[in-house]
């Protein structure tokens, strides 16, 4: 691929929006724990809930207003660097966009306020409902975005007529053949992320004997998350194969290095995919034959399309996509391991007598990211050469007037400002997990008094209780 202004407006893209993505996904599960941190508060009176709401609450600010940030410049290369494709999917994306800010936005906007600074200002009940209802804003962003995103690589319920797309069926465009295994892998993705980070933060305590109590709490909590989600998200992954298959064949072939579809396919553990030689070179497969059939199929025997149905302007950048999915599939094997051999430890009653799992645990928090990264690798390199599959292509997509060195000079201070950010937020993350709910603690000591429970609060305590 030749360095142009294109080339470089995709790096630009890429980076720009893999350095967004990490906080959504954190958000978006992190708004859910401090809601639901807050609700068995208000059930059980117990206040070590209410001080590690208050302790998250001043991480998951720092994390939105960075998401906030980051995403800002998302919208304007729209404009600047790819007004072909606002061009041609404008009628169908910009109303999806528009429902997200309409529905979520505005409704985290109109509670967040009250969530961040309500501790001590609103009455507790008013106060939990805001943490609810942000985090359902929060839930509604990522439907509005993964519809969007999905239509773009699964696109239905419109017509292209002189190479724009027009809106015929809006049920049909939210709910595209792609949106309900891409919208549930994101989803389960992002809590599987924030409940890994929780439970690194209570392992890191554990190991430095500090805040025990609240510790343990976001250990049970965390671990539970993981050990529930990262099988289920193995299946749905499996699920998301399957319908990847038949709607992005060229993907998938990349995805599992497959040249020929006459025949099954084994699972390459590792390879250097050769395009010029239409194959691989230096590949490791696993000894079995036609596992990676298997795996798409169901069936060692079975077979699908490899890369040489396609032609070579139509099929993915390999490399990038081969080695994305590897790395996404390894995180969450990592993360199954982890969050199976903790339930046991749990099960057994030695859970908190084992400090050698909560010293590899307190490492834990980055999988999730990293897995997040890789998948949305895969995702939008597979896509390519399209933009929004059988409607644009990249290379049409670009906006006619941007230059090499407009656009070299804009990413380099991209990286730059982007580093600064990021290095000052993981910063003061870092400080705030540093001091820990001591903190919290200290100023829920001096916020509202709770009211007296009534008699569903009553009852809804003691059921909580009698299964903890």
């Amino acid at each position: 691929m030749d360095l142009d202004a294109v080339f470089l407006a995709r790096i630009q893209f890429a980076f720009t929006v893999s350095f967004h993505i990490i906080f959504p996904s954190f958000t978006i599960g992190l708004a859910a724990f401090i809601a639901t941190l807050l609700v068995r508060w208000r059930l059980t009176g117990e206040e070590r809930f209410h001080r590690l709401a208050r302790f998250w609450t001043k991480i998951f600010a720092v994390s939105f207003a960075m998401g906030v940030v980051s995403g800002i410049v998302l919208s304007y290369q729209f404009g600047t660097n790819w007004a072909g494709f606002s061009r041609a999917t404008g009628n169908v994306l910009g109303p999806l966009i528009g429902y997200e800010v309409l529905t979520a936005f505005f409704l985290e906007a109109s509670f967040l306020g009250v969530m961040l600074f309500g501790w001590n200002r609103v009455p507790p009940t008013l106060h939990v409902a805001s943490a609810v209802l942000v985090a359902i804003g929060t839930s509604l962003s990522a439907f509005w975005i993964l519809a969007a995103n999905s239509w773009m690589q699964t696109p239905a319920g419109h017509e292209v007529r002189d190479g724009i797309a027009y809106p015929v069926d809006w049920l049909a465009i939210i709910f595209n053949p792609s949106f309900p295994y891409r919208f549930s892998h994101m989803f389960t993705a992002a809590y599987l992320t924030t409940s890994l980070v929780v439970l690194a933060v209570g392992a890191r305590y554990l190991v430095q004997n500090r805040f025990q109590e609240e510790a343990k709490t976001m250990v049970r909590m965390g671990l539970g998350m993981v050990a529930v989600l990262a099988p289920l998200q193995l299946v749905i992954g499996d699920l998301h194969g399957l319908n990847t298959k038949e709607h992005q064949p060229a993907k998938l072939a990349a995805m599992e290095a497959h040249w020929n579809s006459n025949e099954p396919a084994d699972f390459v553990l590792f390879a250097l995919p050769n395009k010029a030689g239409n194959g691989n070179d230096y590949e490791v497969k696993v000894p079995i034959p036609g596992l990676a059939s298997y795996v798409i199929t169901h069936d060692f025997e079975g077979k699908f399309q490899g890369l040489n149905d396609f032609k070579p302007e139509d099929r993915p950048p390999i490399l990038p996509v081969f080695f994305s999915f590897r790395v996404m599939v390894g995180m969450g094997l990592l993360m199954i391991l982890l969050g199976l051999a903790g339930a046991y430890l749990w099960i057994r009653g030695t859970l908190f007598e084992t400090r050698s799992y909560f010293a590899i645990a307190q490492h834990a928090w980055p999988m999730g990211f990293i897995a997040i990264l890789a998948g949305w690798w895969v995702t939008e390199s597979g896509r390519q050469p399209w933009l929004a599959t059988g409607i644009i292509r990249t290379y049409d997509a670009v906006s006619p007037a941007i230059t090499f060195n407009a656009v070299l000079t804009t990413l380099i201070l991209f990286v730059l400002v982007y580093s600064v950010v990021f290095s000052m937020g993981t910063y003061y993350i870092n400080r705030l997990i540093n001091k820990g709910p001591a903190g919290a603690a200290e100023e829920a000591s001096h916020g509202q008094p709770n009211r007296p429970l009534s008699a569903a609060e009553d009852a809804a305590r003691e059921a909580i209780i009698g299964v903890q």
